[in-house]
Parts: C-alpha cells; structure tokens; sequence
C-alpha cells in the first residue's frame, strides 16, 4: 500500500532533477504521472537544459515503479499546453489528485544592470508558469469534488531575498503571494495549497558558472547564503521529494496556506 494509491499527479519540469525525483517518488507511493517539460531552453541560462531524451527517461524510471505515465512537451508560459497536459491526463487516468508546479529557471544579476528581458523571462516562468498550473488543474479537481493538494516549488529566496537574484526572489516571493490566495480559495472544495522552499539543490543549476562570478566580484554577498546545518550542501533532490510526498498525502491532511522550508536553516540565519 502506497500513500497516494489511486491518485493521479501533474507535475511540470518533471524531465530531470526535482522534476523527475517528485515523479519517481509520487510514482513509488502509488500515483500515476503527468509529467510536462518544455525540453529545451526557455531562456537564456548559464547551464545546460533538459531535453526529450530526459523527460522519456522520467517516463521509464516512473513505468518501472509499476505506473502509468502521460509525457508532454509543454511551456508552463503556454495556457494552452498546460490545459492539453491536464486533459489528456485526466481522460487516461480519470481524474487528477495532485499538482506539483516545479518549472523554473535561475539566472544572475543585479537588478539595475539587468536586462529587461531576463527579468520578464524570470517572472513569466518562475511566477507566471506557477498561476498557470494550478489554472490548469484548478477547475477539474474542483467539478471532482474530491479534494486534493496543490504543491508550489518555490525556494529560500521565497522568504529571505538573495542579492544578485532580484528577479528570483521577487518571483519566489510572488508564489508564496499566490499560494496563500489560492490556499483560501480553494478551502471549500477541501483542496489543499502549500509551497516548499528548499536551499540549494543538486541539479545543472549549481553549474552555472555566474553564480561564482556575481559572487566572486561581490564577496559580501556571501554572508546572505549562509544555513545552520553544515551538510549535506546541496541537498538532494530526494530530500525535497519526502516534503512533496508529505504534501501531496494525507498526512497533511490538516496542512494548508504554509511556506515549508527545506533549507538546513537558511531561513533563520
């Protein structure tokens, strides 16, 4: 017996690293998956992207947990994309239980010598792509009446902004914004809204090599990065996988509107 037997799950950026650990994970405890990705780069970043070959890759290791999987190449900018994912997942699988929007992107710069375009690309996917998958899901889930829990991958920067990151944090601050509303307005069809904010974690991201050129030209900015617990630093996507699975199951049953950190402390210091 898994903790979501019988439940079906949407997640975005599901290709590779949260994505496809939240995926495998929900797929462990008893879920079926809709797993999008955009499979290319959205945007101008400094690391390499996911490709199609990893989201397939995310639909084998789901089969190989013993469940049923609908991939979908699909931009969380694109209502449309989103809407088509949510159909055809909801028609294979009968309904749709549980949303994990993880899409993002990270860049660097400070905020008066950014382009105007990276700041856009920032809140149209990091932001916007976030109201557009609980858009998308929103309306089935509430005609089901069957409840279910809405999880928003937000970060550290949702609570503490991070210099260099004005764009990220102000994005990040944004989801908390929206999932507290979404949290109250999704209350009485007994649908759950939480956000989880990790630290660093274990993907392409951490290659980008103008994280340490921001910082390296900027060294007090370090004293911003700086957690309680020494290890493990980044943490593994698995470590926010056991957040998700707590959120999506009834575990949590009593659990909505909240910012749960998995940030070794990042937060507090």
């Amino acid at each position: 017996m898994g903790l979501l037997d019988g439940k079906v799950a949407f997640i975005t950026g599901a290709a590779r690293a949260q994505g496809r650990s939240h995926a495998v994970r929900l797929a462990a405890e008893g879920a079926d998956i809709i797993a999008v990705d955009i499979c290319a780069e959205a945007a101008p970043v400094g690391y390499a992207t996911a490709t199609v070959d990893d989201l397939e890759e995310t639909a084998r290791l789901v089969e190989k947990e013993g469940a049923s999987v609908i991939v979908r190449v699909a931009d969380v900018r694109e209502q449309v994309s989103l809407d088509a994912a949510v159909a055809a997942g909801v028609q294979a699988f009968g309904g749709l239980d549980v949303v994990v929007a993880n899409a993002g992107i990270s860049t660097w710069d400070r905020f008066w010598e950014m382009p105007d375009d990276k700041w856009q690309a920032m809140i149209d996917i990091n932001l916007t792509g976030v109201w557009r998958t609980f858009k998308a899901a929103a309306p089935t889930m509430i005609a089901q009446g069957r409840g279910g829990s809405m999880i928003a991958i937000a970060s550290v920067a949702g609570i503490k902004s991070l210099p260099g990151q004005a764009h990220y944090s102000a994005a990040k601050h944004g989801v908390v914004g929206l999932t507290k509303t979404a949290a109250i307005e999704l209350g009485e069809y007994g649908i759950r809204v939480n956000s989880i904010h990790p630290w660093g974690v274990q993907s392409p991201m951490v290659d980008d090599p103008s994280v340490a050129a921001v910082l390296g030209a900027h060294p007090d900015y370090i004293k911003s990065f700086g957690s309680i617990l020494p290890s493990p630093q980044p943490a593994d996507p698995s470590d926010i996988s056991d957040a998700v699975v707590y959120l999506a199951s009834n575990m949590s049953r009593c659990v909505t509107g909240i910012q749960l950190p998995v940030d070794m402390g990042a937060t507090v210091v």
